[in-house]
């Protein structure tokens, strides 16, 4: 995607960005600087199951909400949705910020459920 058209259209669910599999991504929670977790989908879908830990932005509110989370640009950020779909955008949006070290989770939720990988749940 040219410049133009990624800045114009970062939200849109398609195309590629850098991905991390779901066994990749519990080993690197597991090590001694683990990436910051940005959960995308809906309060509901968060609520309903989550990696432990995340952070839930919603896709629709990321742009507005950026500058508020306080992230550091250098930290690995790992951007999680249900199937990888919004987190897309999300990867886009962080990268257009200045992000360097921003993948999505391969698969979403969906596939890290798949791999038997543990969920927290509940408000």
């Amino acid at each position: 995607m040219s410049g133009l058209l990624r800045n114009l259209f970062w939200w849109v669910p398609f195309g590629t960005v850098p991905e991390l599999a779901p066994q990749a991504l519990r080993a690197e929670l597991a090590g001694a600087e683990p990436p910051f977790l940005l959960d995308v989908r809906t309060p509901a879908e968060w609520r309903q199951d989550r990696i432990d830990g995340a952070v839930n932005v919603p896709v629709t509110e990321l742009k507005g909400r950026l500058p508020s989370l306080g992230l550091d640009p250098r930290r690995p950020i790992v951007a999680i949705c249900r199937s990888a779909h919004r987190s897309i955008g999300a990867v886009r949006l962080l990268e257009l910020n200045g992000f360097t070290a921003v993948r999505q989770l391969e698969g979403g939720m969906l596939a890290w459920q798949q791999a038997g990988l543990p969920v927290a749940r509940g408000g």
